[in-house]
């Protein structure tokens, strides 16, 4: 495996690689980084938490002159708060290179106070949301993008499903006729292909398989909400775990301020990440996620994507979401640098289709409540619960049906035989079950009759 120092990097760049305390490139940093400092297009397809960020920000310190004073590098993210880690990140390349200007550009913020700054400094890198860049650059005219050379966009399939890829068309046609693109996504949907090759001049597309499809240090465990709401059901298992960072899933913003105040009124401590924030309780919650300041945080998908916390042990997914690949990222919070990890997926029968389709694709679900102070496992799921009636006909059908077996004289006399054996092995069964009732009954019709009596007494 390669070193970052094989790559003959400037010594600016190898500073804020050992800034950041890297010691070895991960498999798609040493893939992409190469290729990307002699200006190829990419495409970049891992799972979140594999490196990606750093494997493009490198080539970006690499590339980037800071004598030049106008912008040069462009990086899209799809949510504010993507874009904010991007740039939380991206600030430690300006310790390593004093000259660099780094902007973020997002929504929120007093925008013309925005471009006063940037009239008066234009940043050599500018990182942000499409629509706020758009902005900046189209309509206020303050950010001077059209010099600009490399455009990036950081989780793309994301950025297509919310429809933010015509505010990076709009932009990205006035960019630098030598413009070179690199996109990074966890998948390829076709409907992204058609943009990508619009701005992409034979691309280099690199795909990091895991070694196994799903972690094997994960844990999967259905549990039943029965006729339940998932706040009740989360509260059931909660006392059998102990979590250091808890990250629960719901599939809409409505969901995940439900369960938030839901959990909040038992006296839980909850943080909230969803799309619909206003900007100050934005940057609170990422200030506090980043500190591991609540035990529990409450989150839909997109809040949560891109968004890498080490700190998270348990996941807990309220019911599965409609694109199966976002159980499997729900999952992969958990069991991050090596360590292990229970996601517990709570379902209805609304999800047996989801639970059925995943474990075709080979993931494999424990089956538990817990219960009593203790976890009990229940039936395999999807396997029917046989009554005694029907345990008896499955013994008389396997007799009846036998195949290749050879046939002895007396054959069916006998099978005959075996048959009555088993039906007065059920009807003797039946006849202790009904005694046993009736015992019971007569304990219970005495103790009734000893207590009135003792009370008449009286």
């Amino acid at each position: 495996m390669k070193k970052f120092e094989d790559f003959n990097l400037k010594p600016e760049t190898l500073k804020f690689i050992h800034g950041n305390r890297f010691r070895m490139p991960t498999p798609i940093q040493e893939q992409v980084i190469p290729a990307a400092v002699k200006g190829k297009d990419i495409i970049g397809l891992s799972k979140t938490g594999t490196g990606k960020t750093h494997a493009y920000l490198i080539p970006l310190m690499e590339k980037v002159d800071s004598e030049q004073k106008h912008v040069q590098a462009v990086v899209t993210a799809p949510t504010r708060e993507l874009a904010s880690q991007i740039y939380e990140q991206a600030k430690k390349m300006q310790e390593a290179n004093q000259g660099l200007v780094v902007r973020l550009a997002v929504g929120g913020v007093d925008r013309e106070r925005e471009i006063r700054q940037i009239e008066k400094t234009q940043p050599h890198i500018v990182i942000g949301t499409p629509g706020r860049i758009k902005d900046l650059f189209l309509e206020a005219g303050a950010l001077r993008i059209d010099k600009a050379d490399i455009l990036v966009v950081d989780e793309a399939d994301m950025t297509l499903e919310y429809g933010f890829l015509n505010e990076i068309d709009a932009f990205a046609g006035r960019m630098s006729d030598h413009l070179q693109m690199m996109a990074f996504s966890a998948t390829m949907p076709d409907q992204l292909k058609p943009f990508l090759r619009k701005y992409m001049h034979h691309p280099l597309t690199f795909r990091i398989e895991e070694t196994e499809r799903f972690n094997p240090k994960i844990d999967h465990v259905l549990i039943p909400c029965y006729h339940h709401s998932y706040v009740e059901t989360i509260e059931s298992i909660l006392p059998g775990f102990q979590p250091y960072v808890c990250l629960i899933f719901a599939n809409t913003r409505e969901e995940v301020k439900n369960i938030s105040a839901d959990l909040r009124k038992n006296g839980r401590s909850v943080l909230e990440l969803r799309g619909d924030l206003e900007s100050r309780k934005r940057r609170q919650s990422m200030k506090q996620l980043e500190d591991s300041s609540h035990t529990y945080v409450v989150a839909t998908d997109l809040a949560a994507r891109g968004i890498d916390l080490n700190s998270v042990t348990h996941v807990i997914s309220c019911g599965f979401p409609e694109d199966l690949e976002y159980y499997i990222h729900r999952a992969g919070r958990t069991a991050r640098a090596g360590a292990e990890g229970t996601c517990y997926a709570l379902y209805t029968e609304a999800d047996n289709a989801s639970i059925r389709s995943l474990m075709k694709r080979g993931i494999h679900f424990k089956h538990m409540r817990y219960r009593n102070g203790d976890w009990q496992q229940l039936r395999a799921y999807g396997q029917k619960h046989i009554k005694p009636d029907d345990e008896m006909e499955k013994k008389i059908s396997m007799m009846m049906t036998k195949k290749n077996a050879k046939v002895k004289p007396g054959y069916k006399k006998k099978r005959a035989a075996a048959i009555e054996k088993i039906h007065r092995e059920k009807k003797r069964d039946f006849i202790r079950s009904k005694i046993k009732e009736e015992k019971k009954a007569i304990y219970k019709q005495r103790s009734i009759e000893k207590r009135e009596a003792e009370g008449n007494r009286k």
